[in-house]
């Protein structure tokens, strides 16, 4: 790129407190503060922008779940709408790509996570009858009654930030003063008005949604100040796989952008995120391990230098993933 990017953008909102972070539970699995989760990508769409349509049909999409599970994810992220612009997909249709899915891999893998990509509240009641767990709203709460059936069903429900943009449309020149203030402050009055309709705050996640309603730079900030979002106390998943802005940082095409997709997770888990949304589970799993074992060797070493009594309590509370719910 030949461009240079603008100096970053001081925060002049009011200074947030720091909250509590918060331990997520999603179906039978919780994620206390530093774990981390790996949410696999599994897409029946015939034009998907990274697999073109390879995991479309019913079998080739289960295999997928079968795959990610045994390469250690955590949660399976079922979609069946392409994020950006394309065909026209109704709500029947939606559903038919997902529902019978979500069925199927509830009964093949009953332990697993079950997230929906959706927007539609009308979507979301049908897989929550389905056995899903966790609804994965990446338009900014475009259906305000998506959090109502979170609530009815007992679901968790992901609050994103898309810059105001119907869903399946892009950005034109997106201005911010401060992009991660927007971003906090909307997605923290997101999750407020879901817990305020019964959305259990223990199922809430925020997503700053990198490429959604943003240019390049600012999710290049948004992965900078990841750890602004963290102190919301709210859980963060990190969905940047492959997306657009890693693309145009490196000039590079679609499937050849796995190094900097990495190296945008390990910032980002650096800085707190606790989930992450990847096409490619083992690598994911193994950049997320090391940061995770460099984190741990961090915080001993802190531990040490506090004292023998501190120091023994070595590496307890350090985890590298989610839990069973006891």
């Amino acid at each position: 790129m030949t461009t240079e990017p603008p100096a970053p953008a001081a925060d002049c909102s009011p200074a947030q407190p720091h909250a509590a972070p918060r331990t997520l539970r999603l179906g039978s699995r919780e994620w206390p503060p530093g774990s981390f989760g790996i949410m696999a990508v599994i897409n029946r769409t015939p034009d998907s922008f990274f697999d073109h349509g390879t995991t479309y049909e019913l079998g080739a999409a289960l295999a997928a779940a079968d795959r990610a599970v045994a390469d250690g994810a955590d949660i399976l992220d079922i979609g069946g709408v392409r994020a950006g612009p394309g065909e026209y997909v109704s709500v029947a249709e939606e559903i038919r790509r997902v529902a019978g899915l979500v069925a199927a891999v509830r009964a093949q893998h009953p332990g697993v996570v079950i997230s929906v990509d959706t927007w539609r509240a009308e979507v979301g009641k049908a897989v929550a009858r389905a056995g899903a767990d966790l609804l994965n709203d990446a338009w900014g709460g475009a259906d305000p009654a998506l959090a109502r059936v979170a609530a009815a069903y007992g679901l968790g429900l992901v609050c994103s930030h898309a810059g105001g943009l119907a869903p399946r449309t892009r950005p034109h020149r997106p201005a911010y003063a401060d992009v991660v203030a927007e971003v906090r402050d909307q997605v923290t009055a997101e999750a407020e008005r879901a817990v305020a309709a019964g959305v259990r705050p223990d199922g809430i996640v925020i997503d700053p949604a990198h490429d959604f309603g943003k240019n390049t730079w600012q999710s290049l900030e948004l992965t900078r100040r990841t750890a602004d979002l963290v102190a919301t106390g709210w859980p963060v998943l990190v969905a940047v796989s492959n997306k657009d802005f890693v693309g145009e940082t490196h000039d590079l095409p679609v499937q050849e952008r796995a190094e900097g997709t990495l190296a945008v997770l390990a910032v980002c888990a650096w800085e707190g995120g606790r989930l992450f949304r990847v096409h490619d589970v083992r690598a994911a799993r193994d950049a997320l391990a090391a940061v995770g074992a460099l984190r741990a060797s961090e915080e001993v070493a802190a531990l040490r230098s506090a004292g023998p009594a501190r120091a023994a309590v070595g590496t307890a509370g350090l985890r590298g993933s989610g839990r069973p719910r006891t």
